[in-house]
């Protein structure tokens, strides 16, 4: 079989895409970011997934890109890493605003380190469910970079300026406890327990009604750059779309029948 440094898989209406470079703790590299602009592509504009998995393989989720590969590249053509460095973050970042702009949930299943752009996937992601053990550090700051992937647009976000500013300018580690803490992360759990809150959580999220979620999301993503009548608006456009859909007449009939709802995304 063939191993690949990014695989994705598609099953039962969940994609998973996994981080594996574990004897490298999934540092990303060139072919990995293309692997994975294709494969966001495709779950973004595939209607059978009706939610995404971010995980690592191995000891951890990821601990940024290659910075070994870095090294050895100023090293070996300085130019030619200058030349193509700028071009690098803007397809880091396509690649995370397929993730963002995706109208499905997307979870992010964090353990061991999470560095640099593996802080930027777990950011993106609309549920971030960590392991114990999980370590989150804005490391640019580590080899002299000011951060890409959106990690300066997510974390002022979520944890506000000032803090945003301390964990950008110190670099520090941050445990899964204090993540917790900071709302870094959505919950904690034990390595007991983390497979199956993380495929329960999954579970829930993919038997939904995916088009209302997708709405949510989008409603929620960019409610900070709308003022109150924008963002009103948009709500009853929304549900205007969503009162049309099948999952709307299952949940409104289920409710009255008192049973379950049984979603099919449409």
């Amino acid at each position: 079989m063939i191993k690949h440094d990014a695989e994705l898989d598609i099953t039962n209406g969940v994609a998973t895409i996994t981080f594996n470079r574990p004897d490298a703790l999934n540092a990303l590299t060139d072919q990995m970011r293309t692997d994975l602009i294709e494969f966001t592509h495709r779950v973004e504009n595939d209607a059978s997934v009706h939610c995404l998995l971010l995980r690592g393989n191995g000891k951890a989720f990821m601990a940024g890109s290659d910075v070994k590969q870095m090294d050895h590249d100023f090293r070996e053509n300085r130019d030619s890493l200058l030349s193509q460095f700028e071009l690098r973050v803007i397809r880091t970042n396509q690649m995370i605003n397929q993730i963002r702009r995706m109208e499905k949930p997307v979870v992010a299943a964090v353990h061991g380190a999470c560095a640099g752009l593996g802080l930027a996937f777990a950011l993106v992601a609309d549920i971030c469910i960590a392991r114990s053990d999980a370590r989150f550090i804005m490391s640019y700051r580590h080899v002299g970079l000011p951060g890409d992937g959106g990690v300066t647009y997510f974390l002022p976000r979520i944890l506000g300026e000032r803090k945003a500013m301390e964990m950008a300018m110190f670099g520090d580690q941050i445990d899964a406890s204090k993540a917790l803490d900071l709302g870094l992360v959505n919950w904690v759990a034990s390595e007991q327990e983390f497979k199956g809150q993380v495929s329960a959580a999954v579970h829930k999220l993919a038997t939904g009604p995916t088009l209302a979620l997708g709405r949510t999301k989008q409603l929620i993503r960019n409610s900070l750059q709308q003022s109150w009548d924008e963002q009103s608006h948009r709500e009853a456009e929304s549900t205007r779309f969503a009162v049309a859909t099948q999952d709307f007449a299952e949940g409104v009939a289920a409710f009255s029948q008192k049973r379950k709802a049984h979603f099919t995304g449409k």
